[in-house]
């Protein structure tokens, strides 16, 4: 099953165009699109983030638009999809943490981690992406590939990163 595509790391396999693919991100261009990508479902979570992001719950709610506190209060940040835990969000679009600023998609998490008001940063998943991790008896980390991301491609191909 697993070929010359993958390479295994501490019993963790990476499909190749992980390491292989130049990517960085250019947030200039792309405006945050990784936080509002059209769907269901939010950022996959696990149960240490979950306690993290609870404690600094009161500290988002002057950050992030009035309608994504509100979905927060009304249902919760995040929620349980066939046995994964995924953050909330609105209008199948924006994470309930996202906030804007200059018209970019940005996380409120990740704001009070650079204000040193949190040790939480932000979720692995979203440090990670496009790099999803999936599990088939181990885990694979592989490249997703999205149109929002082409400029991360063209400035990682150019920087060669």
């Amino acid at each position: 099953m697993f070929n010359s595509n993958f390479i295994s790391i501490n019993n963790v396999l990476l499909r190749k165009e992980v390491i292989e693919t130049p990517f960085s991100c250019d947030l200039s261009k792309c405006k945050g699109a990784c936080c509002t990508l059209e769907s269901e479902y939010g950022a996959p979570l696990n149960e240490e983030e979950i306690v993290e992001m609870e404690k600094v719950l009161p500290l988002v709610e002057n950050i992030i638009p009035q309608k994504h506190w509100e979905e927060i209060e009304e249902v919760g940040f995040y929620e349980e999809k066939d046995g994964e835990l995924l953050t909330r969000s609105v209008n199948n679009k924006a994470c309930v943490f996202v906030y804007y600023e200059d018209k970019i998609a940005k996380c409120s998490l990740e704001k009070l981690f650079f204000e040193k008001k949190s040790s939480f940063q932000k979720p692995i998943s979203c440090h990670l992406f496009p790099i999803r991790v999936s599990d088939f008896g181990g885990e694979i980390l592989r490249f997703e590939k999205f149109s929002d991301c082409s400029p991360a491609l063209e400035r990682g191909a150019n920087e060669n990163v």
